[in-house]
């Protein structure tokens, strides 16, 4: 199977801030749907419907590029990347499913920042696993994260609710970084279609497991399938599988945290969840946070560092 084709960075950046509006927004649509759909049942389904969206991107692609039937014939099933897709599928459905679960017991702005902590915690793993990590990607981080504490209206306690959202959180990171790593030697789509479905799988199963299990309750929460399956999960995981082809988990990290700022916005606007002034400075911190990342990638593409290599990014870069 054909890899999908690199994209310009900046044009990659737009995507991942596209991907990150519509997670931001989808927070409002998960909560809501906590009303008709058990959150297992609501993500097994959601994602078997993002993975068929992430199928038909693929094909739509390999049509485009004029990929013949021979060519995706050729490749068989064995060069389907399944351990790898199986296991970005296993952290996803983690994250979640925590995240779904815990917003039934806190605040959209309060799920909203914590699950974003991956914008620390992916640059926190990167230098845990022996990565020097450039000044401009740490205060980008460190900006966007304290951002993301004003949003959350400084309220924070870790209770039940926050607890899960924060190993969501970590669950995520690890989801980012091994993307990172895999999309570089698998095709980004296929990837993105194997976890599709590895965590539909899973979520559903465990919904028949856990939850009480009924038509009329998919039925009653069909819109907001159709958006968090076809949109969030389809078309924002697609996004972040072939725009992380040209960023490097840190920096994608805090272009991707900009959800939390969608969050409160969107929480704002449909549900009228108190925007207080913390909370505009918040946004405008993370979206500082986005240029003194974006400001330290861009000069060390004209320092010629990017053709150093990295583990994590699949390229021989030392200093990320």
């Amino acid at each position: 199977m054909r890899h999908a084709p690199h994209t310009h960075p900046l044009r990659a950046d737009l995507l991942m801030l596209g991907a990150a509006l519509i997670w931001g927004c989808s927070f409002v649509v998960q909560r809501l749907s906590l009303a008709t759909i058990g959150p297992l049942l609501f993500t097994g389904v959601r994602f078997l419907l993002g993975a068929c969206i992430v199928a038909l991107m693929g094909r739509w692609l390999r049509d485009r590029e004029g990929a013949d039937r021979e060519d995706a014939g050729s490749a068989g099933r064995a060069s389907l990347p399944w351990r790898p897709g199986a296991v970005l599928g296993v952290l996803v459905a983690l994250s979640i499913s925590a995240q779904q679960i815990g917003l039934a017991y806190t605040q959209v702005a309060n799920a909203g920042f914590i699950s974003a902590m991956y914008v620390v915690l992916v640059p926190l793993f990167s230098m845990l696993a022996g990565h020097r990590l450039r000044f401009g990607i740490i205060a980008g981080a460190l900006c966007a994260a304290t951002g993301l504490y004003f949003l959350s209206g400084e309220r924070l306690t870790l209770q039940y609710g926050d607890a899960l959202e924060l190993f969501g959180a970590v669950a995520i990171a690890l989801q980012l970084i091994l993307m990172g790593m895999w999309v570089h030697r698998h095709d980004a789509l296929t990837l993105a279609w194997i976890q599709n479905l590895v965590c539909g799988l899973i979520c559903l199963a465990a919904a028949f497991a856990f939850e009480p299990v009924h038509w009329s309750a998919i039925q009653n929460s069909l819109l907001a399938i159709l958006y968090c399956g076809g949109l969030s999960v389809g078309l924002g995981y697609g996004i972040q599988a072939i725009s992380q082809r040209d960023a490097l988990p840190p920096h994608a990290a805090i272009i991707f945290s900009t959800e939390g700022v969608f969050a409160a916005l969107a929480a704002r606007v449909f549900i009228r969840e108190h925007l207080s002034w913390q909370a505009i400075v918040g946004c405008c911190l993370v979206v500082l946070g986005c240029l003194v990342s974006q400001l330290a990638t861009v000069l060390r593409r004209r320092s010629g560092s990017s053709h150093a290599s990295s583990p994590i990014s699949g390229r021989n870069e030392h200093s990320l």
